[in-house]
């Protein structure tokens, strides 16, 4: 579990060293090495990286040289944990089915293989001041939504929203949170923006995590803000990924909406 709150620019080596299949979409890779000494613990639950991916078909995210980083490709992944004692940083994958760290990537990384880091970051955390925490989101958004469990006090109450393709990619969620956990299966025709409109909201305040396709997060924000009246600075709500779209170009599309 970690956060940097400072964005890390340089691009940092690391090794893989393993790698564990939690669902049927899910991985969970580990790396380490001698650069992970540059990463420091922090309170944020929502801790993410960006590994930089070369061009062409490489099985793994091969070695930087400096110069081409403009021809590489990024991607984003939630930090599942962090180890400073082992020497270890987990990153639990979900596999889109787009360029990234896919199941063949993943299949093909081998002990030792070079993986590069950028951009460490943080910036959501449960805070005392909620009555009641709301973690809503899609399987992209569950290693932050499982971080952001198993960090809460006991007691602390949370209504969650987990939307998954089917029933084989639900995961055991460990917490000492007063919790009640739904998962929406899209193949029963659940999802996350009926069940949140749906939900029964307790008294008092509310501090949300709201996570997941792009469509589906500008009709949450909406409702959230403006119909339930949740406060925007108790709200952390933002598109992970957008149907049709990669990485890039859904970087893109945010950023010009932000400009515009």
């Amino acid at each position: 579990m970690i956060g940097i709150s400072t964005p890390i620019r340089p691009v940092v080596r690391l090794a893989f060293i393993r790698q564990t299949g939690l669902a049927p979409r899910m991985t969970r890779m580990v790396v380490g090495g001698p650069e992970l000494n540059r990463f420091e613990p922090s309170p944020f639950t929502d801790a993410f990286i960006r590994l930089v991916f070369p061009p062409g078909r490489s099985s793994n995210p091969g070695t930087h040289h400096a110069g081409a980083a403009g021809r590489f490709r990024m991607r984003t992944y939630t930090v599942r944990s962090f180890d400073p004692v082992a020497g270890e940083l987990a990153i639990d994958v979900f596999d889109h089915g787009r360029p990234g760290l896919t199941r063949s990537r993943l299949a093909g990384l081998r002990p030792g293989d070079p993986v590069l880091v950028r951009d460490l970051r943080g910036l959501y955390r449960p805070g005392p001041e909620a009555d009641w925490h709301l973690l809503a989101g899609d399987a992209a958004a569950l290693p932050a939504i499982a971080v952001t469990l198993e960090r809460m006090a006991p007691g602390t109450r949370a209504k969650v929203l987990v939307e998954v393709d089917g029933d084989e990619e639900r995961q055991v969620l460990p917490t000492a949170a007063d919790a009640d956990v739904r998962w929406l299966v899209r193949s029963r025709g659940e999802g996350l923006v009926d069940a949140v409109r749906s939900l029964t909201f307790e008294p008092g305040v509310v501090q949300g995590f709201v996570h997941g396709e792009g469509g589906a997060i500008r009709h949450l924000r909406r409702h959230l803000v403006h119909e339930r009246g949740v406060a925007r600075e108790l709200l952390s709500i933002s598109g992970y990924w957008r149907r049709g779209l990669n990485d890039e170009q859904w970087r893109e599309r945010k950023a010009a909406a932000v400009g515009g």
